[in-house]
C-alpha cells in the first residue's frame, strides 16, 4: 500500500496540455478532481449520465479560464462495447490521444445480506463499476498508448481488499476492479507507455458516503479536496515510473 510521496508540491502548470477524462465527472469526488485538473492547465472531458451536473460543473473550470472543457454523457448502466468504442473514434478525432483517465464512477448499491441481494441489483452494480471500466480500458488504452506517457486511475476501496457483511455487489466489484488495475499494470509494463494505479480515497464527504453511513457527521470525514494533491501526483509526470501500485488517500 502506498502514499502520496512525503512534501510532495506539485507545479502549477503539471498538467498543461493533457487531456484527462474523468468518469463520474458530476459530483464528489469525479467534480473536484475535473476541476482540480483543469486548475492545473489540463484539457478536461467530463462523462457522466446526468447532463444538467456536468454542464454546472463545465460552468465552473470555464469561470476559472480554463476553456478547453468538453462534455460526453453516457449511462454507464446502458452502454455496450461499441458505444465504449464510438467513444474512442470522437475523442481521436477531437484531440488525437488522451493523456489520462480518471475511472471514478460508480454506485454503491443495496447494503443487505447476500441472501436478500436481488439479481437485478447485483448486475446493475457489476456493470456500472466494472462491466464499464473493463470496456473503456479496452477501447481507450490505444489513445492513451499515443500520449507516449498514458496515466490511468482506477477508484478502489477498503473493501477491495477485504470483504465485509451487507457490502455486497460494491465490494465485489471494488476487488473485481482491484484486480483488473493490478493484471493490466503488468500487461502494459514493457510494452505500452502507459501506467495504471489504483486510490482508495478512504471515507469521504461524498453523497456515496452519506448513503452509506447515514449517521455519520459529514464533518468528521475528509473532503474531497482534501485528497487532490494525490490525484494530481498520480496523473502527472511525477509519477512517470508508478505503476500497478495501490494508493491510499488517508495516511
Amino acid at each position: 500500500m502506498k502514499t502520496l510521496p512525503e512534501n510532495y508540491q506539485p507545479s502549477t502548470d503539471c498538467l498543461k496540455d493533457k487531456v484527462i477524462v474523468v468518469t463520474g465527472a458530476g459530483d464528489g469526488i469525479g467534480r473536484v478532481a475535473a476541476l482540480t485538473y483543469a486548475q492545473y492547465g489540463a484539457t478536461v472531458v467530463l462523462l457522466g449520465r446526468t447532463i444538467a451536473k456536468l454542464e454546472y460543473v463545465y460552468d465552473e473550470i470555464e469561470a476559472l479560464g480554463n476553456h478547453n472543457t468538453a462534455i460526453y454523457p453516457i449511462n454507464f448502466e446502458g452502454a455496450v462495447d461499441k458505444d465504449y468504442e464510438d467513444m474512442a473514434i470522437k475523442l481521436e478525432q477531437e484531440y488525437g490521444r488522451i493523456d489520462g483517465l480518471l475511472i471514478n464512477a460508480a454506485i454503491l448499491g443495496p447494503k443487505t445480506p447476500i441472501s436478500n441481494y436481488s439479481v437485478d441489483s447485483w448486475q446493475q452494480v457489476m456493470q456500472i463499476n466494472l462491466n464499464s471500466p473493463f470496456m473503456m480500458l479496452k477501447a481507450l488504452a490505444p489513445l492513451l498508448e499515443k500520449s507516449g506517457n498514458g496515466s490511468v486511475i482506477t477508484t478502489s476501496s477498503s473493501v477491495a481488499l477485504q470483504g465485509r457483511a451487507f457490502w455486497g455487489a460494491y465490494a465485489v466489484s471494488k476487488s473485481a476492479l482491484q484486480n483488473l488495475t493490478e493484471i493490466l499494470a503488468a500487461e502494459w509494463d514493457g510494452t505500452i507507455p502507459v501506467r495504471i494505479n489504483s486510490i482508495n480515497p478512504g471515507g469521504t464527504r461524498t453523497s456515496m458516503r452519506a448513503a452509506a453511513y447515514p449517521a455519520e457527521n459529514p464533518a468528521s470525514v475528509p473532503a474531497p479536496e482534501d485528497h487532490m494533491p494525490l490525484y494530481v501526483y498520480l496523473m502527472a509526470d511525477d509519477s512517470e515510473n508508478v505503476s500497478g501500485e495501490y494508493f491510499n488517500a488517508r495516511q
